[in-house]
């Protein structure tokens, strides 16, 4: 079994396809945090925009991401750019939401003891609002982590490279050992990224929201 698994390894790169994988993976996660987030607080500054907004991302949300890709490729070419745009688009819904949400819901009471002693409104936003959102944002984001890992594993489709390499190839090859191990390898990254968010909103949900 191990002398599979390292011949397996070897001849798939999965050392490699990993490293790909995981670059493009922080990459589109970074990019839908920072868009989601400021998204959020302008949304939470001119409400009227919010619904046009969050129909649009709820549009995109509902798209197959076979179908986003083909719709990206003419614009970003194959590789990785329109992989990691897929994912961006994906995941801006579920963070963006989680830090409106997380804005618009603090409790009264902290908001009039900020005012009391002479907070402005954009102080509170983000002195205020925005620490006590961070637990509702790292859920967000929590389900953001799961839609890259998977939209960038279809991402070897389209020459992107990552860990959908090997499997793509384990398929057509009808490599059972090569198809098994590179599924829980991504498999095992998903839980372990997944786990690791778990313990991030945990630990921000009991600093912020104690009781």
């Amino acid at each position: 079994m191990l002398d599979t698994i390292i011949s397996v390894w070897a001849t798939q790169q999965l050392t490699l396809r990993t490293i790909q994988h995981l670059s493009m993976f922080f990459i589109a996660l970074s990019i839908s945090i920072i868009i989601a987030i400021i998204a959020a607080l302008l949304v939470y500054s001119n409400p009227r925009v919010g619904n046009i907004w969050f129909n649009i991302l709820n549009v995109i949300e509902t798209i197959p991401e076979l179908a986003l890709f083909i719709f990206l490729l003419p614009i970003l070419g194959l590789g990785e750019p329109p992989t990691i745009a897929a994912c961006v688009l994906y995941s801006i819904l579920p963070i963006m939401r989680n830090t409106y949400t997380g804005l618009a819901n603090v409790s009264n009471e902290y908001i009039e003891i900020a005012k009391a002693i002479g907070l402005t409104k954009n102080e509170i936003l983000f002195k205020i609002r925005l620490p006590m959102a961070l637990p509702l944002i790292s859920g967000g984001i929590r389900v953001a982590v799961v839609y890259t890992m998977g939209i960038i594993t279809l991402g070897g489709l389209i020459a992107a490279g990552g860990l959908g390499v090997p499997l793509q190839a384990g398929i057509h090859q009808y490599n059972i050992p090569a198809i098994i191990i590179a599924s829980l390898w991504v498999g095992t990254l998903g839980v372990v990224f997944d786990a690791v968010a778990w313990i991030i909103e945990n630990k921000l949900a009991r600093r912020y929201n104690p009781w």
